[in-house]
């Protein structure tokens, strides 16, 4: 079966060429169309089907009937007529009399107006197509080959254009490159210097506080020296250090004593005042 022909507009038929054929992709007739196209077809059918879908849901429309009730069809026009499923159907029968074949129509010859006029034409008066078309194909073929020249020059030109903006991109990327590698090594260098400060810093304070701690130990033991004695001193004068047994005896013994010494010095004088 021949595939039915697909007329389109020649202003954006693939297969017309136009202007440069340098690059020119020849397309056969039997190809199927780009999925781009497929796509475009498909959305455009989409568009379609929601503008139908919106123009009818914007129409207006009988509302529903109420509870009870139902909607009829019922004629509103001037002269109303039987409705019925089948249509009325009747015979009648007629006779007519023979006709005579038509006579063939004469040919119409219109009535000549006007007056016959005659002219002499000479050699060489009229167009000579070989001479007359020599300055045109002149022209265009020049046209045609300054055209050609141009097109040439300025695929040229494009080429050293692009030639030179590769160039131009390798130039920057490797500057760029080299622009990431001194930073890259400046970064660096400062977070080394910052971690050089740092621990110069860090080893300083370690250093103070040594040297602080050693001041303070050296104070302290030479405070203390002298601290001691004098505080077991005081300790000892105040009572807090004393021998058990003399303790013992001073605070047990020596008041038991005098107790029972008392007593007995007492029950003597009584003694010797009843003498008396």
């Amino acid at each position: 079966e021949k595939e039915p022909v697909r007329y389109a507009n020649l202003m954006y038929d693939r297969r017309v060429v136009r202007g440069n054929t340098y690059a020119l992709q020849v397309i056969p007739v039997s190809t199927q169309p780009s999925p781009l196209e497929i796509q475009r077809q498909r959305e455009a059918r989409k568009r379609a089907l929601a503008r139908k879908h919106a123009k009818e849901q914007m129409q207006p429309r009988t509302p529903e009937p109420v509870e009870g009730r139902e909607h009829i069809h019922v004629q509103t026009e001037l002269y109303l007529e039987e409705i019925s499923d089948r249509i009325i159907e009747v015979d009648t029968e007629c006779q007519t009399d023979a006709f005579l074949d038509r006579p063939a129509t004469p040919l119409f010859i219109p009535a000549k107006t006007g007056k016959d006029v005659a002219t002499q034409i000479e050699e060489g008066e009229l167009f000579d197509f070989d001479i007359e078309v020599k300055p045109i194909l002149e022209v265009l073929i020049g046209k045609t080959i300054e055209q050609a020249l141009l097109e040439v020059m300025e695929e040229e030109e494009l080429a050293q254009l692009w030639a030179h903006q590769h160039a131009y991109a390798e130039l920057r990327n490797a500057e760029l490159a080299e622009v990431q590698r001194l930073e890259e090594q400046d970064r660096r260098y400062r977070e080394e210097k910052e971690r050089r400060k740092l621990q110069h810093m860090q080893m300083l304070q370690k250093q103070k506080e040594t040297t602080e701690k050693i001041a303070a130990r050296a104070f302290a033991q030479h405070y203390l020296a002298d601290l001691i004695p004098s505080v077991f001193n005081n300790l000892r004068d105040s009572g807090f250090f004393y021998d058990p047994i003399e303790r013992d005896i001073e605070t047990e013994f020596l008041p038991w004593l005098m107790t029972e010494v008392e007593e007995t010095l007492e029950r003597k004088v009584l003694g010797r005042t009843m003498l008396d």
